[in-house]
């Protein structure tokens, strides 16, 4: 079955004319992505959402933890995390293919709502885990995918797809961590709430009772359910969003450094660039220069603006839309790929699902 969902992306990215690169799709929360060399690390907060593997191998690493799938496998993330993810394996014979499906809380929580015996929450963990995609899902994948040849019947057979994957990942082994996203009195759904307090706040000085406020959690108890799904503290959760907010800044706004610095919230542009480059193992003005090459879109995973409502939306999916778009790596890269030779930042931007 995994071999299904393989030729349909294969079709799928002939018809966009083919190459390695990051697609998006006529569905708003959906891209789709091909790499026949395998990636650098790339450091971007990843939304809640299930990254499927088709073809080849990648590696996912959130603090302390390092999550490994493969074809006919998935990392489900269940709230917003940073993470690095890597590509692992890939080549000319066989590249990388993998899909990326945001999740959609008002459909997830419709079909919950639906199911005579909803799954039982578990114990706190890290909010994501590796799933390994049956063959009902793996259909519902594939379907999505041959759909893309159709847009005219995206609007109306899109949802109820999603509503398909839903079924089956709310009944399967990890139902329990899958309703977690949408369930109220659950610890992980109130760290996406402190989350999402962060992401609208966090330029300014914060205190960490008011983020443990927004959680509905006492302050022992958010600290250590913060730490256990986020693998940060709160603060250093701040700090991730400061980080990749400016080097968003620098890349898809041209923002020079001390700009994107104080914009962030830093009050010292020294301070910020010592975090920096110990959190992306090079100076700021390097690190966008070397991503501008890629000439990255504005559309691509890491390059929107952290304050985003994209995971609080409520706006159903039959009106997130969109025109087919395909990104490619630049002439100089493919280039580069060519004649053998290393790049700085070997095609970063690739790297969503």
């Amino acid at each position: 079955m995994a071999s299904t969902l393989t030729t349909a992306l294969e079709t799928y990215i002939a018809e966009m004319g083919g190459g390695d690169g990051l697609y998006a799709t006529p569905m708003q929360d959906t891209f789709i992505m091909r790499t026949s060399r395998t990636v650098m690390p790339f450091r971007r907060l990843y939304r809640p959402a299930l990254c499927v593997v088709a073809q080849g191998a990648k590696q996912l690493r959130v603090g302390d933890e390092v999550l490994n799938y493969a074809e006919g496998t998935a990392v489900a993330v269940t709230v917003e995390v940073p993470g690095n993810g890597t590509v692992t394996k890939a080549s000319a014979t066989e590249p990388f293919l993998g899909l990326t499906i945001d999740f959609d809380p008002r459909l997830l929580r419709e079909v919950m709502e639906q199911l005579e015996a909803p799954p039982t929450p578990t114990d706190t963990q890290l909010g994501a885990f590796v799933e390994t995609l049956s063959e009902p899902l793996l259909d519902c994948m594939a379907r999505l995918v041959r759909l893309l040849a159709t847009p005219e019947a995206v609007p109306i057979l899109y949802p109820a797809i999603l509503k398909e994957i839903y079924f089956w990942l709310l009944t399967g082994p990890n139902g329990g961590e899958v309703a977690k996203i949408v369930r109220s009195d659950s610890h992980t759904r109130r760290i996406a709430d402190a989350v999402h307090f962060l992401r609208q706040n966090y330029t300014r000085t914060i205190r960490v009772e008011e983020v443990a406020e927004a959680a509905r959690m006492g302050l022992s108890s958010f600290h250590h359910h913060f730490r256990l799904i986020t693998q940060f503290s709160p603060l250093q959760f701040q700090k991730q969003l400061r980080l990749l907010e400016a080097r968003r800044l620098m890349v898809a706004e041209s923002a020079n450094v001390t700009s994107a610095a104080i914009k962030v919230g830093y009050e010292s542009v020294s301070q910020f660039s010592r975090d920096y480059t110990r959190q992306f193992g090079t100076p700021p003005k390097r690190d966008a220069m070397a991503l501008k090459a890629v000439a990255l879109p504005n559309w691509a995973p890491g390059l929107t603006p952290i304050a985003d409502e994209l995971l609080y939306r409520e706006t159903p999916a039959v009106e997130r839309v969109r025109s087919p778009v395909a990104f490619r790596p630049t002439p100089h890269v493919a280039a580069a790929r060519e004649a053998g030779r290393p790049e700085r930042e070997p095609a970063l931007g690739l790297t969503a699902p």
